[in-house]
């Protein structure tokens, strides 16, 4: 069981990754065309937070598992 929290932990935080790195590209390319402080509701920061946040979920199941590989 922590072999699979662990492996899907670290696949949603490269699919958070991914789509922060997206969507600051795509902010990028929208912020030259539109007026200044016409930003979007949801910020790329939201999906960064949301990959690190999965990375120390995968960090801690990781280690719980080693350590109960040690008992």
């Amino acid at each position: 069981m922590e072999k699979l929290i662990a492996r899907l932990t670290y696949w949603l935080g490269i699919a958070c990754l991914v789509i922060a790195v997206i969507w600051r590209i795509v902010n990028f390319f929208r912020t030259m065309q539109s007026p200044p402080g016409a930003g979007g509701p949801i910020s790329h920061l939201a999906f960064m937070h949301g990959s690190v946040l999965f990375l120390v979920a995968t960090i801690a199941t990781a280690c719980y598992a080693w350590l109960n590989s040690q008992k």
